[in-house]
């Protein structure tokens, strides 16, 4: 992974990720046409969560620790610039439940005209994401905005009471 300069630290999440699909979505369009739209998704898919996972290793090392009290402490990173509204539903020392109600993430990727890419591009990070902050946190999710749901709830939860340092 490419180390993070402080200039993409200033940036807000939603504006990297526009920044991010402006440039992908051309080339996922031509590689698909290259190499066929399946093949091209796939490993679009697995590059984003290996990513997503080697930046979750990195903020536990930032932070300090993989808890989930610490972890809940990066969220208001995804609320910035109103790209989230969050409703708070649980949080304990090995649980943080709550429901996003607005996702400009989702509006973002229909505004550009790529959708379908909304999942592959963000919605696949949360998952690889806390798997590298801490491998015994799991997020259970029934439903998402990108993919038509009311709402996302995200569900953390720390499967063994073990903090990896």
């Amino acid at each position: 992974m490419v180390p993070e300069d402080d200039t993409l630290k200033s940036l807000s999440l939603i504006t990297r990720r526009e920044v991010e699909a402006r440039v992908i979505a051309p080339l996922i369009e031509a590689f698909s046409q290259e190499f066929g739209k399946e093949q091209t998704l796939k490993i679009l898919d697995k590059t984003i969560k290996q990513i997503a996972k080697e930046q979750g290793t990195q903020l536990a090392k930032n932070k300090g620790g993989n808890t989930i009290s610490i972890f809940a402490e990066t969220i208001n990173n995804w609320e910035k610039d109103d790209a989230l509204q969050i409703e708070n539903v649980e949080q304990t020392d090995t649980r943080l439940c709550f429901n996003v109600i607005k996702c400009r993430y989702a509006e973002l990727y229909q505004k550009l005209g790529i959708p379908g890419l909304g999942v592959l591009l963000s919605c696949n990070r949360d998952v690889a994401s806390i798997e590298g902050f801490n491998p015994h946190i799991k997020l259970y999710r029934t439903q998402t905005i990108m993919e038509g749901g009311d709402l996302c709830d995200f569900c953390y939860r720390m499967e063994e009471n073990l903090s990896i340092k």
